[in-house]
């Protein structure tokens, strides 16, 4: 494409993801929201709980200063308690809901624009008792949060068998999932991730075709999946082009062409794509964003 991406989309990245360091310390994570939101690159900032509770209002009024936009990921909630969404103990489904309810509250605090959360482990041969687990949690989620205001909420896709081993996942499940929610909760949609993709082993045809009509946020990123003993393997998301990882500027551009092809991104849009990218052993965080934006840039110029 000839435009430039940005006049299709909002460009975004997930702050923690990026820079690991912000959780070091206060300062540390003042210094790495900073950095992106001094980057008119980015029109969103992805965000998670906040590492220290002395943040709560320095962060929403630099984000509101850099005129920028921030979503919010409620998934460390479920992984530091070890939380199952789609639990089928009723104790334990609960807790989780009660955690992520609590997630909104924060995200509403902060003034971001969305929620996200993820579906958590399954017991194989039982997945339509954890799909019915998960529908049960995403409706008491969505409706809680459309009783505090009208941000929407999101359920990122993620692998099925390798790392997360998510009970969403293949996007047979995600279809069924998404039309049980979407008739009841106009609030609610699906984030899919172009570095998971591999990690279900579907192409991009078959992972985004069925829950097109549902898509509502959209991240980019990498993954090494053909070396167990590699320490990048699994959901890492290493630099796009990282030794022995699946994605690359070909593979981010047929997705990005994808996107288009499907509506996602239009011109004049808003709809976000954000990078999820991580640096690894040895790397220096500003370098792999520096990666992601030069390989996006590539990459949209092979979009027809």
């Amino acid at each position: 494409m000839k435009e430039n991406i940005q006049q299709f989309c909002r460009m975004g990245i997930v702050l923690s993801m990026a820079y690991p360091s912000c959780v070091n310390s206060e300062e540390s994570y003042k210094t790495a929201l900073k950095k992106i939101l001094v980057d008119s690159f980015f029109q969103v900032v992805e965000l998670g709980h906040l590492p220290f509770e002395s943040l709560n209002k320095s962060v929403p009024f630099a984000i509101q200063t850099a005129h920028c936009d921030a979503t919010y990921s409620g998934h460390s909630l479920l992984f530091s308690k070890k939380l199952n969404i789609n639990s089928l103990d009723e104790d334990e489904r609960q807790a989780a809901v009660n955690a992520l309810k609590e997630g909104i509250d924060e995200a509403y605090l902060l003034g971001t624009e969305e929620f996200q959360f993820l579906s958590r482990g399954y017991e194989v041969g039982k997945e339509a008792q954890y799909l019915d687990a998960l529908i049960k949690s995403t409706k008491e989620v969505c409706k809680y949060a459309a009783s505090k205001g009208d941000m929407p909420v999101c359920l990122e896709v993620f692998d099925h068998t390798i790392d997360k081993k998510s009970l969403l996942g293949p996007a047979n499940l995600v279809r069924q999932y998404a039309e049980a929610i979407c008739p009841e909760h106009d609030n609610f949609g699906i984030m899919i991730d172009c570095s998971h993709i591999p990690m279900i082993g579907e192409t991009v045809d078959e992972a985004v075709d069925p829950v097109k009509p549902y898509i509502r946020h959209v991240h980019v990123g990498n993954t090494l999946i053909s070396d167990p003993s590699n320490p990048s393997y699994g959901d890492l998301h290493p630099r796009f082009g990282f030794p022995g990882s699946e994605n690359d500027t070909e593979y981010l551009s047929s997705f990005l062409q994808k996107m288009k092809d499907i509506g996602y991104l239009f011109e004049g849009g808003q709809n976000i794509l954000s990078f999820e990218v991580k640096p690894q052993a040895g790397e220096d965080e500003d370098l792999v964003v520096a990666n992601a934006k030069r390989t996006l840039m590539d990459a949209w110029r092979l979009v027809q």
